[in-house]
């Protein structure tokens, strides 16, 4: 039985900063918090866990030029995959960059202390050239409250939990906001046609940018340029829902695309319905994004993810919503299966001209020049090129001797090598940060054969070379962290992952669908016409409408040839979403046309309608009618929607006896005179009782 919505069991499923859900038990050190691998000399099973930089050095790290290419699939199938995960887990660290024990900054000492965990660099690693650099800097996650340290308080000890500071469901927080102070930042105010604000200083060809974050000195969005440059101007980073919108230019092309569509739809929606206000206009086109994402990923990333089978098993038809599936992301979603795309991202983001080659004035660039640096949209050509080489260039294939370019390894987000981090190193130590269990104990979960042997694992694994390298550094294969063993096996056929990762991934994916009650193919949450229209809706026909390409392959996650593969932006083979779906038709209602409210902006649901006074205006009277259906006719009563400076500029009293009306800076009310107090619906005054 469905609860009504007032109602839900757990209301709290999935909400912004609450604990990811723990699909197995956390495995800390010492049972409550500390991370294994915090006291070096101790063993597991027999044997010292490796250092995470030194699983990383000797397995992973992989040079630019050695890789090998997905001859399936473009790298945007690589941007989609971060886009959305940024829409449904960011995992914030401590407050505190400090040791909470004697104040010594993380980012300089290379001891374990609350909640400094840095990244030790073994003997033998280049790093160490010069004795400059002993360690990688790494501060802890933030604990959930009430788990950790924290549950001290409570009485009830409980082991340490992670936060997870958005909503798990996709529904457009990257583009949006998970906050109502962000959100309200994001929007543009100046009309009332529920747009989002965009840059005022720059624009892209006259098609709009993200507009920019507030000034900040030294100006972390320009670190990839040449500050030595006479004429290097101090471009700001962008803002936008999502905290990491500035990572790279890839994730910054996406943010800008998803702006311009946002607005677009808006537009479009206030000329079918100039009737309503700018906040249902934006709180209705968020929605049809929202169920823009939710189809372009369940239809068209995931089953290249998973592969048919895993696809079937996982994700069979849509058959409602249901309350008692859990949608929150998992641990060891946000902590590690979702991490497997990083063994896809190419070293090279290439930057293609209007006959999809390299583009001669602003050429391809390695990956870690990309970093932060908003500046060369502005400067060098907008966002255009950019997206040739994202739909053109191959993504990375994963392979047992090619998993993580040097670019990701040694150059992450600093352009110096010596301040450089290491993502396959980040990825292990987050592991052991959030307590995640082995590989063998999610093999077990997932119900698939466990590696207890050397045969075993190079069975599974379908590799000698890997089971050598994991043993010897790791002793036994129950120590092996889940990430570096879940992107070590081969792929599934047609998929871009292994069989672990298509257990963990296709629950996540499942659980986010049929555990969201605003899933977009829920009954309720649009019309039939509706979700005929949504199910139209295409990544090619976004990246046609909002920027200057004319020609895109139909399929922009699969691998082209150009020109031949292209199909025209003009072109009605690839269909359009008809928003006409979403007009209201005021005089469609069985007690006629809807009453007009002079200075009052509205909307229709069912058999009522709600009302909202225009900015400048203050309302009177109830914020809604009904329509009697059996008898036909209109609530009675209508609101009033008064003008704040009437009362002002009025010869006579415009509030109904015996009220008078009162100025207040910025509005106007209409009061009781004398002794006389409000009645108890507030549309007359009645004498003090007593």
């Amino acid at each position: 039985m469905i609860s009504p919505p007032w109602q839900k069991k757990n209301p709290l499923w999935g909400a912004s900063n609450t604990a990811y859900a723990r699909w197995l038990p956390a495995d800390y050190e010492d049972g409550f918090s500390v991370p294994k691998g915090w006291n070096q000399s101790k063993t597991y099973n027999g044997f010292s866990l490796p250092l995470v930089r030194q699983v990383s050095h000797e397995i992973l790290h992989t040079r630019n030029e050695n890789i090998s290419l997905d001859s399936s699939y473009t790298h945007m199938l690589v941007e989609w995959g971060q886009w959305i995960d940024h829409d449904m887990d960011l995992t914030p660290q401590s407050a505190s960059t400090v040791s909470f024990t004697d104040g010594a900054d993380c980012s300089h000492g290379c001891i374990n202390r609350n909640p400094c965990f840095p990244i030790q660099i073994p003997a033998g690693d280049f790093r160490l050239g010069g004795g400059t650099m002993k360690c990688m800097p790494f501060i802890r996650s933030s604990p959930a409250c009430g788990s950790g340290q924290s549950s001290f308080l409570l009485g009830q000890l409980q082991p340490r939990e992670q936060l997870n500071s958005l909503t798990s469901f996709v529904d457009g927080s990257m583009i949006y906001g998970s906050t109502a102070s962000l959100a309200r930042k994001l929007r543009n105010f100046t009309q009332a046609l529920g747009l989002l604000a965009v840059n005022q200083e720059f624009s892209d060809g006259g098609l709009p940018l993200l507009p920019f974050a507030e000034k900040k000195s030294p100006n972390p969005c320009a670190l990839t340029r040449d500050s030595c440059l006479a004429n290097a101007s101090d471009v700001p980073c962008f803002v936008a829902g999502d905290s990491w919108s500035n990572e790279h230019l890839g994730i910054q092309v996406l943010h800008t695309v998803f702006l311009r569509e946002s607005n677009r739809i808006a537009t479009t929606l206030h000329q079918l319905n100039p009737q309503w206000s700018g906040e249902i206009l934006y709180q209705e086109t968020r929605k049809v994004i929202g169920a823009y994402l939710q189809i372009i990923n369940w239809r068209d990333y995931v089953p290249k993810i998973l592969g048919p089978e895993a696809t079937e098993a996982y994700l069979p038809p849509y058959s409602g919503y249901d309350e008692s599936v859990d949608p929150r992301i998992s641990n060891v979603f946000a902590t590690a299966a979702f991490r497997f795309a990083h063994v896809t991202i190419n070293p090279f983001l290439s930057r293609l001209d209007e006959n999809f080659e390299e583009n001669p004035s602003h050429p391809s660039i390695s990956l870690h020049q990309s970093f932060f640096s908003p500046w060369r949209i502005i400067e060098e050509g907008g966002i255009d090129p950019i997206l040739r080489g994202e739909i053109f260039t191959l993504a990375k294939l994963q392979t047992a001797t090619q998993m993580m370019p040097e670019e990701l390894t040694e150059k992450l987000f600093h352009p110096k090598k010596a301040l450089s981090l290491d993502l396959a190193a980040l990825n292990l130590q987050r592991g052991r940060d959030h307590g995640l269990l082995g590989y063998n104990s999610w093999r077990r979960f997932c119900g698939l054969p466990e590696a207890h042997t050397f045969s075993d694992l190079q069975h599974i694994l379908n590799s000698s070379y890997l089971a050598h390298k994991l043993l010897k550094l790791y002793g036994t294969p129950e120590n092996i962290d889940v990430w570096i063993g879940a992107i070590a096996e081969p792929l599934l056929p047609s998929a871009r992952v292994g069989e672990l990762l298509a257990c963990l991934l296709g629950r996540q994916f499942q659980a986010l669908r049929d555990g969201d009650r605003f899933w977009w193919e829920n009954e309720g949450v649009f019309t039939h016409r509706q979700r005929e229209e949504l199910a139209k809706v295409t990544l090619f026909r976004i990246l046609c409408d909002n920027t200057h390409l004319h020609h895109l392959p139909a399929d922009v996650f699969s691998t082209s040839h150009f020109p031949s593969d292209f199909v025209s932006c003009k072109s009605s083979q690839i269909p359009r979403v008809d928003l006409t779906a979403w007009r209201e038709d005021s005089a469609d209602t069985p007690c006629g046309p809807v009453p007009l409210v002079e200075g009052a902006h509205y909307v229709q649901c069912k058999a009522s309608v709600f009302f909202e006074c225009w900015p400048g205006y203050i309302r009177e009277g109830p914020s809604s009618i009904t329509c009697n259906v059996e008898d036909r006719e209109w609530s009675t009563v209508l609101p009033v929607c008064r003008d704040i400076d009437e009362c002002e500029h009025s010869q006579e009293n415009p509030c109904p006896s015996p009220q008078i009306c009162v100025n207040i800076p910025g509005s106007f009310k209409c009061a009781c005179q004398g002794s006389l107090v409000p009645s108890q619906d507030g549309t007359t005054c009645i004498g003090r009782l007593g």
